[in-house]
């Protein structure tokens, strides 16, 4: 019987594996000098964790979350994104009482039901950061200079900024009657996913993406435009730090995002290369969810990069550098193997990366073999080698060869 992966779920190995190490190794470079700390949840929670702060009439809840009971018959789900177990964490082991800001990061896979295409995936993998105590739009701002430091570090260029903001409890009843009033003798043209959320959360049909909707919400009633004065003040203040860092961005005032717990910014950055799912990282101000959550009124931002897509834009933005051994040793018999494993461990010990050869299979496969994996020099022992006590060597990428004493290895490697 043959196995495969199942539907929508994807195995990562070399050379992709690395390139994915690489993306992960920047990200920990950059957040941690922004003062962003690592922090691994699990990725199981109980189910009320997502319910709590998607929102229950949320597509995520309604259909695409992994579900089950265990065998205590508890609702277990397997997380669907990265805030809610943050914020559970921070909440249950009170890191609100250590100095505020709170800043962490994380890294690894979610999982959500849905129809797998270009850039989804069933299990897929996200960068995330979250901001906690800070109300000040400065935060926003250094979010959006995290990211693009981030990203231009991995060398991706044409990504377009977009930012909103969805206001407060204060301004946003007023917002959401304009919708129901706007969207009230459309009903019937919309898909059954709207209908249904004009009567719990009229916002959601500015995140549809179903061409008919898309076409009946022009001319829809705009957030910014019912902002209360505090939220208009923080917007605008947001856009000034922007310009301040001079990050371009665009204002799309149907941007809602498509969680509940979103208050004031919002922000996408996209890129067109990646045709209609093009968001590469979203995020936003969820500054009551810690408190809904049973914490203490908590400001908080956070945001996350789909990993996928990244990797996507690295592969089609041309070749990328594949790690590579230092050196490859072949050995042709059993003792001149036992002395190219010393030689190899040495070297190991010394933080190199070396591929040894096994003497079972014919110096030309092991020639072949380096040659594949790009090492950069061959190092060949055999019976005349141990004799001479001097080992043979040659550099792929010249041909070059020669010869060097067992005792002379340090100083060659230090010199090349």
């Amino acid at each position: 019987m043959k196995y495969s992966a199942l539907k929508g779920i994807h195995d990562i190995f070399p050379p992709d594996s690395f390139i994915w190490q690489h993306v992960e190794n920047t990200a920990k470079e950059i957040f941690s000098s922004y003062g962003f700390q690592e922090l691994r949840a699990p990725i199981i929670e109980s189910t009320e964790v997502f319910i709590r702060s998607i929102g229950e009439s949320s597509d995520i809840v309604e259909k695409e979350m992994y579900t089950f009971n265990d065998k205590a018959g508890r609702r277990i789900t397997l997380r669907p994104e990265g805030t809610a177990p943050v914020v559970r964490c921070y909440i249950e082991n009170h890191l609100y009482n250590l100095p505020s800001p709170q800043k962490f990061f994380y890294s690894g896979p979610m999982f959500r039901y849905e129809r797998p295409q270009a850039g989804r995936f069933r299990q897929f993998y996200q960068i995330g950061a979250e901001a906690f105590g800070i109300s000040e739009p400065v935060i926003d701002a250094e979010i959006l200079s995290l990211l693009k430091l981030f990203f231009e570090r991995l060398g991706l260029k044409e990504l377009n900024f977009q930012i909103n903001s969805i206001g407060c409890d204060s301004c946003r009843p007023d917002f959401r009657k304009a919708l129901l009033d706007f969207f009230s003798t459309k009903l019937e043209g919309l898909c059954p996913d709207c209908r249904r959320r004009y009567e719990i959360n009229p916002l959601r049909i500015l995140d549809c993406k179903v061409p008919d909707c898309i076409k009946l919400k022009e001319g829809a009633p705009v957030v910014i435009k019912y902002l209360c004065k505090e939220c208009t003040e923080h917007f605008n203040s947001f856009q000034e730090y922007l310009k301040l860092l001079n990050i371009p961005f665009n204002i799309n005032p149907n941007m809602v995002r498509g969680l509940d717990y979103y208050t004031r910014t919002t922000f996408e950055v996209t890129c067109e290369h990646l045709g209609a799912q093009n968001a590469v990282a979203a995020g936003g101000r969820y500054d009551k969810l810690v408190e809904e959550f049973g914490g203490p009124k908590t400001p908080a931002i956070g945001f996350a990069a789909g990993m996928e897509r990244i990797i996507s834009l690295l592969k089609d933005s041309g070749p990328i550098k594949i790690p590579a051994p230092k050196v490859f040793i072949a050995s042709l018999d059993i003792e001149s193997s036992k002395k190219a494993l010393s030689i190899a461990t040495d070297l190991r010990e010394k933080g190199l990366w070396i591929e040894l050869g096994y003497y079972g299979n014919s110096l030309k496969s092991q020639l072949r073999r380096a040659d594949r994996i790009s090492a950069e020099y061959v190092f060949i022992i055999g019976e005349d080698e141990i004799k001479s006590r001097k080992l043979k060597w040659k550099k792929l990428s010249d041909k070059t060869q020669g010869e060097i004493p067992f005792t002379e290895i340090d100083n060659f490697i230090s010199g090349i």
